[in-house]
């Protein structure tokens, strides 16, 4: 079984991933998403626009995990690879 990490986007961002334009997702580096990010090995990320059952889904692989140093403050950037499953997508 894999281990997935779920993430919500705003429809903007979950489109230019699902298109390959978005091929990083950054997250702020705080208490909540150390814990969730920093040494966790995920397979796939499951993104979600929207928390209703029938919203847009989709997974994509997960290539790892760095941290942007180029922004202030730093930044988490996870590393997207291919786009494997969709659902609910038109």
């Amino acid at each position: 079984m894999s281990n997935i990490l779920t993430l919500t986007l705003k429809r903007q961002y979950f489109d230019e991933i699902l298109s390959g334009e978005k091929t990083i997702e950054y997250r702020d580096i705080t208490s909540y998403w150390t814990p969730r990010l920093e040494n966790k090995d995920y397979d796939t990320i499951l993104f979600r626009n929207g928390y209703n059952v029938t919203s847009p889904t989709m997974t994509v692989e997960y290539k790892g995990l760095t941290i942007d140093r180029d922004t202030q403050p730093n930044r988490y950037a996870l590393l997207l690879g291919t786009v494997l499953e969709t659902s609910n997508v038109n």
